[in-house]
């Protein structure tokens, strides 16, 4: 295994300059690029993050929240995956700032993701996943999470994170409008109408 941090890898994908399939190449990282605002964010692959230092500190992290549970291992690994991501939706949603908040938090959640899997595998004492089933920890979770080596969990949680910013202005600009003070010339004519009926 490698000693090379995460943050050593995204620090060096952020300085390699504007050839992204070079910077694939030489870090093992992929990347989304937002056209709309020009930013691009930069996750590790499921694979390049177990190469990491930051992988044996995450799956030992998880292990021990693993190991305070009263649950079996899978089910304490959903209900940490379940209760993470709905943290993380509702944190996007009052976020200001989607793209910013995506920048932010898409690879922390990624490979936290990873991680429970990982350390589920593990307190089973089964191979950790390198192609096949998904690990039943993912069963009742919403993404695919090795699908194009993380590539397709990424673009997804992406959308859906940038989603929860746009439906809860939805619903708070529906509120607004619903609690709009009505004029009385506008409730001399629902009178007079419903007077007719």
């Amino acid at each position: 295994m490698s000693t090379a941090t995460l943050a050593d890898l995204l620090a060096q994908a952020d300085t390699d300059g504007h050839d992204h399939s070079a910077t694939e190449k030489a870090t093992g990282l992929l990347h989304i690029h937002n056209h709309a605002t020009g930013s691009i964010v930069w996750f590790p692959t499921w694979k390049k993050f177990r190469e990491t230092a930051d992988w044996t500190e995450a799956v030992s992290g998880i292990t021990a929240e693993l190991d305070a549970a009263s649950a079996p291992a899978d089910q304490a690994g959903a209900a940490i995956l379940a209760a993470d991501l709905e943290a993380l939706l509702e944190q996007a949603s009052r976020s200001g700032d989607a793209s910013v908040f995506v920048q932010e938090n898409l690879t922390r959640h990624l490979t936290r993701a990873w991680a429970v899997g990982d350390a589920v595998t593990k307190a089973n004492n089964k191979d950790l996943f390198d192609a096949g089933a998904t690990p039943s920890v993912y069963a009742g979770y919403p993404y695919d999470v090795y699908a194009q080596d993380g590539g397709v969990f990424a673009t997804t949680l992406w959308n859906d994170l940038i989603d929860a910013r746009r439906n809860r202005a939805l619903t708070e600009e529906a509120a607004r409008k619903a609690l709009k003070p009505v004029s009385r010339k506008a409730m001399k004519n629902a009178a007079r109408k419903a007077a007719r009926r």
